[in-house]
């Protein structure tokens, strides 16, 4: 297992939809032990493939005890939303592909997902609270969509203009 760079905004990678995954062998095994070993590293609570520049419908997360889950990492592959209902307020969200940044978002309530997980088999979940904002944000990424997408105008173009200025300054 190795720890895989996480890719930050404004990488390409993160901006476009992902590929659907039709193979599962060894390789995506390896990926989602990388993945888990990157996501325990990073102390983050999920993790999709394209944020270590896979582009593969997969993604990672764990949500601990003390916040509703069950503290184990669940690999969801070619996942999709089938159910959403209510809204809630994701406060102070954040997002390893964008550092330094946090901020309010509004996402479902809860989420009926299916998907497979990383040995093919169906997998079908009703997510409610954290584990709800975690899986929405991740199958975010899978769509090339931030969480800063999901800001207003000014909020996000604050954060986009911070990071032009970082990246002006580490070129000079």
């Amino acid at each position: 297992m190795a720890v895989l760079p996480i890719r930050t905004y404004p990488d390409p990678i993160l901006v476009k939809p992902a590929k659907s995954v039709e193979t599962f062998d060894e390789n995506l095994a390896a990926l989602i032990a990388d993945m888990t070993e990157t996501l325990t590293e990073a102390k983050g609570l999920g993790l999709a493939a394209v944020q270590v520049g896979a582009d593969l419908r997969l993604l990672i997360y764990r949500v601990p005890e003390d916040q509703g889950g069950d503290g184990l990492v669940h690999a969801l592959v070619n996942p999709r939303i089938v159910e959403s209902e209510g809204k809630i307020v994701s406060e102070n969200e954040g997002c390893l592909s964008v550092p330094e940044f946090r901020a309010d978002v509004v996402r479902a309530e809860r989420v009926c997902v299916e998907g497979l997980d990383g040995a093919g088999q169906p997998v079908s979940l009703d997510a409610c609270g954290l584990t709800s904002v975690v899986l929405q944000h991740e199958m975010d990424h899978l769509e090339g969509v931030l969480f800063i997408d999901r800001l207003s105008r000014l909020k996000r173009e604050m954060y986009r203009r911070r990071v032009r200025k970082q990246m002006k300054r580490a070129s000079e």
